[in-house]
Formats: structure tokens, C-alpha cells, sequence
């Protein structure tokens, strides 16, 4: 898994690309917990390149969602792949995230709230 960063607007925006399994999970939670840490907490996670997720890339997902909203903070997914919607459909994390079908869109929703 590639994971990249670039500021836009007030968000910082992970790029993920390949498959987010057991072994890249560890990487992209040291990631997201660096980001956290620094109080950077508005974060979209751009999906476009990632075509698989195990569920030890929910259980980060999961575990930073709670952190960044205890800090008044979220988090946006944008461009998911079908294959990757579909886990987040059978596990309920529809419920928990909100879904963009562009980067530029789920940067915006942060304006907006």
C-alpha cells in the first residue's frame, strides 16, 4: 500500500492506493495517529486507488473516526471503489462515515459544517 498526503483547503488528504490488509493497516494507523497528534484532524481519506480492505483497515478506520471526533475533528472518504463501498455496506460503516464521490466535494463538506 502507498500512502500520500497533501493539504487542501482546512483538510489534510491521505491518498491511498493498492490494499489495505493486515500489514499496511499498522502503516497507515502510525500515519493517521502522527496526523492526530499534531491536531490535524480534518482528514479526508481519498479511496480512488485502494481496491482492497481486510478488516484490520476498518478497525483503523474505525479507531481513528473516534479519536478526531473527540477532538471535534472528522473524517471524509471519497471515491471509493465498488468492491471497497461494498465491504463498508455489509459491515454498517455507511452509517458511520460520510461519503463523497469527489475529494474536491468532501473538502467542501467541511466548510459546511
Amino acid at each position: 500500500m502507498e500512502i500520500s498526503e497533501r493539504t487542501e483547503g482546512g483538510a489534510d488528504v491521505i491518498c491511498l492506493s493498492g490494499r489495505l490488509d493486515a500489514y499496511a493497516a499498522n502503516d497507515l494507523e502510525q500515519k493517521l495517529n502522527s496526523l492526530i497528534s499534531a491536531k490535524q484532524i480534518c482528514l479526508v481519506l481519498d479511496l480512488k486507488e485502494m481496491d482492497y480492505i481486510s478488516s484490520s483497515g476498518l478497525r483503523v478506520f474505525l479507531a481513528t473516526l473516534k479519536s478526531v471526533t473527540k477532538q471535534k475533528g472528522d473524517i471524509r472518504l471519497a471515491c471509493l471503489q465498488s468492491s471497497v463501498k461494498e465491504v463498508f455496506e455489509l459491515s454498517g460503516f455507511t452509517q458511520m462515515f460520510k461519503m463523497f464521490d469527489s475529494v474536491e466535494d468532501a473538502v467542501k463538506s467541511f466548510d459546511e459544517s
